[in-house]
């Protein structure tokens, strides 16, 4: 449980960053009701932090102009979250290799107490995370460029490398992004194609801002395009599978991005895509529940077969 004076400064710090919040916000921030937020508000200013309050309805906290907080100080639960933050920054290919990595490191704990101090290099040098081996996306700009331009809906200008090693240009607007198996995706809206795209950031060669906005679809969420476009790429054969489950289970077991699962009465509808019929066969056989292969026939041979060899297998 936080400290009151750890919540205190959170108040601080929040009021720094962002300038002008509302009580509400203030109090939603940091789960507390308006009686409490103001206890905390009451004791910055019995240490000398100038806060300014407007009244009504529309009002408001802000520290007085020109005021700068102390150095910065991490709790131990901060600690570990930062150092975290920076061994997934590495394995998710961020940053000019290992170097800024190490170098956020070192300014981290150059700021911090002696008693959480040892907290980021203890870390790096005995946690290891399970992600997929990330793909180094280049220029480290280009995650920076996108995001800043997703985020303030103005449209980018990028050169992108196809699998086909074709180099293109287009106009784009960044609805999102998105990390998936190693790799690092931007999603939204192609001028050049005029449909919603994917595109791999390790294969964007230049991206600069444009001065144009754009308008975002409401309530939009890049991960779920990605998995569902990434689902429906067309393949040699289409699978129909009902599983009898649920969809809590059937997505935990297969991942998301293996199709599309439509729950019916009698459990959960897959529909896939898929280029190998007995790779397929073999996610179907390590379920935990009952399934029954609808289409095509090909794969309830191929399911049979891999029992088959599974029997064999055992019985050595």
């Amino acid at each position: 449980m936080y400290h009151p004076t750890t919540r205190a400064l959170t108040v601080l710090q929040l009021l720094q960053t962002h300038g002008r919040l509302s009580g509400s916000d203030l109090a939603q921030r940091l789960g507390v009701d308006g009686r409490t937020l103001r206890r905390y508000i009451s004791r910055l200013e019995d240490i000398g932090i100038p806060i300014t309050a407007e009244r009504g309805r529309y009002g408001a906290y802000m520290l007085v102009a020109g005021f700068k907080l102390p150095p910065m100080m991490f709790t131990n639960d901060e600690a570990l979250a930062l150092s975290v933050g920076l061994l997934a920054a590495r394995s998710m290919g961020l940053g000019d290799g290992v170097a800024a990595i190490a170098s956020a490191q070192a300014k981290l704990e150059r700021v911090m107490p002696s008693s959480v101090k040892a907290q980021p290099r203890a870390l790096s040098e005995t946690v290891s995370l399970d992600l997929a081996s990330g793909v180094p996306i280049g220029d480290g700009n280009t995650l920076a460029i996108l995001s800043r331009a997703a985020h303030a809906y103005h449209r980018v200008h990028m050169r992108y490398l196809t699998p086909q090693n074709i180099a293109s240009e287009r106009d784009f607007d960044a609805y999102g992004l998105a990390w998936r198996a190693g790799r690092w995706y931007v999603i939204g809206w192609c001028h050049l194609r005029r449909g919603l795209r994917s595109f791999r950031l390790d294969r964007v060669q230049h991206v600069r801002a444009l001065d144009i906005p754009f308008e975002r679809p409401k309530n939009f969420d890049a991960a779920a395009h990605l998995n569902f476009s990434i689902a429906t790429v067309p393949r040699a054969f289409m699978v129909e599978v009902l599983l009898h489950t649920d969809l809590q289970t059937a997505v935990t077991e297969l991942y998301a991005s293996i199709g599309l699962f439509d729950v019916c009465d009698d459990g959960i509808l897959l529909r896939a895509r898929t280029d190998s019929i007995d790779w397929f066969a073999r996610q179907l056989a390590r379920l935990p529940c009952s399934f029954e292969v609808r289409h095509p026939p090909q794969l309830r041979v191929a399911v049979h077969a891999h029992a088959k060899r599974l029997l064999v297998i055992s019985a050595r």
